[in-house]
């Protein structure tokens, strides 16, 4: 359970740290966009840290899957577009491979 809040919570991060830049960058916003962003970002590392997995890579590869989620929640939720069938259906298949690398039974 634990692990599961901790990827929720270090996608969101990101991808906030990240829509900062966005904003900056691409729509003009304000460059104070960058300091919270970069908190985020900040926070995102952190997070990611947390994860209960003997080897970073893996915990990253697992991550993976969560972000692309995630990231199909930002876009309906901030960015006011609906993800498609085909989103959901990559994301469905993004996270059972997450699930696959983290709970897979490995040798001692």
């Amino acid at each position: 359970m634990k692990t599961g809040f901790v990827y929720v919570a270090a996608a969101f991060a990101e991808i906030g740290g990240c829509f900062a830049f966005w904003a900056w960058l691409r729509d003009g916003a304000s460059a104070l966009w960058l300091a919270p962003g970069l908190a985020a970002l900040a926070l995102f590392a952190i997070l990611l840290t947390q994860v209960d997995s003997a080897a970073a890579g893996r915990a990253y590869a697992a991550y993976g899957g969560v972000y692309i989620a995630a990231s199909l929640v930002w876009l309906w939720a901030a960015e006011g577009l609906r993800p498609d069938r085909w989103d959901l259906a990559g994301a469905a298949l993004c996270l059972g491979g997450a699930a696959l690398i983290l709970l897979a039974p490995r040798a001692a």
